[in-house]
């Protein structure tokens, strides 16, 4: 047996359990009619009356019902033994009532009929169809066996529904594995396509900007501008430092996938408008697409803004890009976005902060078209 992929199942085919229990014991008390299958135990009934028999069994159904609704709040760790125990349990005392209850009425097949169905909430066709030919044998049996002679044709029926039944749960429990089944693997592979998706158009690119800084400070080294590499590396341990920070966030969320998912997505209420219109060879259009998407996971992380425009054209033979937002804007003598200008400058342009009138950030990129 496997267990539900579903939480709390266990716990929820406790509750059944129980309810089931508690009615089956109001529709023998209210049942007119008398048990008369077997012809060991001498039964009595009516309405408004049940056997002592009966009463016994059902009320120690009840009580086992209560311990494993119990047991199972209790030990939530070990739902896979309590339900090795109970589906044992329910077949026998499904087989119980049917001895103590059996007439022309009894709640006896629908305690066979939620052993099966308890079985076939957790696991699949194959277990459910062994507890169906296990509840349809004893059954069988037990009516064989008890009935007086002449009247096993009037019961003989019921084991057989019962195994229509099982067959059923079992074929729907099956094809709901099945669909389970698809489902996980559809969301794997999306979730793998996410992270991938970020690493590369994040942190790989994070990455490649830092190789590009790198060697720009190596160049300054070479050239003996001291300061100015001095300078560079200072800003380059920053980007690093801020790069370190948002791939352990983003790690974290992929271990704690409940609190991803409930979390505020940042920048969520910023709304862009995008204009794009330019030429340029295959790798110039990489590179300012690049640029234009890292600009918009800027804005979402750091602007606070709740509008951004960001917009590409050509002009004198130059590709320029505009990023404007009504956020908290760049402090007095910051320097462009590390990420960005690592990308134009080995794009050969250049970026600068614009100091507007206007509240918020204000870039303008400039790269040359060829």
């Amino acid at each position: 047996m496997r267990n539900a992929s579903f939480a709390g199942v266990e716990r929820n085919i406790a509750r059944s359990r129980i309810v089931l229990s508690v009615v089956a014991i109001a529709s023998v008390y209210t049942d007119p009619s008398t048990p008369t299958l077997t012809r060991w135990v001498p039964l009595s009934g009516g309405l408004f009356m049940i056997d002592a028999n009966a009463l016994a069994v059902m009320v120690c159904h009840l009580l086992y019902a209560v311990g494993v609704y119990l047991a199972v709040v209790r030990w939530p760790a070990a739902e896979r033994q309590i339900a090795v125990v109970s589906s044992s349990a329910d077949v026998l005392f499904s087989a119980a009532v049917a001895v103590v209850t059996e007439g022309a009425t009894s709640p006896a097949y629908v305690f066979f009929a939620f052993a099966i169905l308890a079985v076939g909430c957790r696991a699949g066709f194959r277990f459910t169809l062994k507890v169906t030919t296990v509840c349809v044998v004893i059954y069988l049996g037990l009516i064989l066996a008890s009935a007086e002679l002449g009247t096993a044709n009037v019961y003989v029926m019921r084991p057989a529904y019962l195994a229509i039944t099982g067959y059923l749960i079992g074929y729907m429990a099956q094809q709901r594995m099945n669909f389970e089944a698809r489902t996980y693997d559809l969301e794997a592979r999306a979730e793998r396509q996410t992270i991938a998706r970020s690493l590369h158009d994040g942190y790989v690119q994070a990455l490649a900007g830092v190789n590009l800084r790198l060697e720009s400070c190596r160049e300054l080294l070479r050239r003996g501008q001291r300061e100015d590499a001095f300078a560079e590396i200072t800003e380059l341990q920053g980007g690093v430092r801020r790069e370190y920070d948002e791939v352990r966030t983003y790690l974290r969320s992929l271990v704690d996938l409940e609190r991803r998912e409930t979390a505020p997505r940042d920048g969520a209420a910023t709304r862009f408008t995008a204009h794009a219109e330019f030429t340029g060879p295959g790798p110039l259009v990489e590179h300012v697409l690049q640029i234009m998407l890292e600009a918009v996971r800027n804005t979402r992380r750091h602007a606070q803004a709740t509008s951004a425009t960001i917009s590409a054209s050509t002009a004198e033979e130059r590709i320029r890009i505009t990023v404007d937002d009504d956020g908290v804007g760049f402090d007095q003598g910051a320097q462009p976005p590390w990420t960005i200008a690592s990308r134009v400058a080995e794009c050969g342009g250049e970026v600068r902060i614009v100091r507007a009138a206007s509240r918020g950030a204000h870039l303008l990129i400039e790269i040359p078209e060829v």
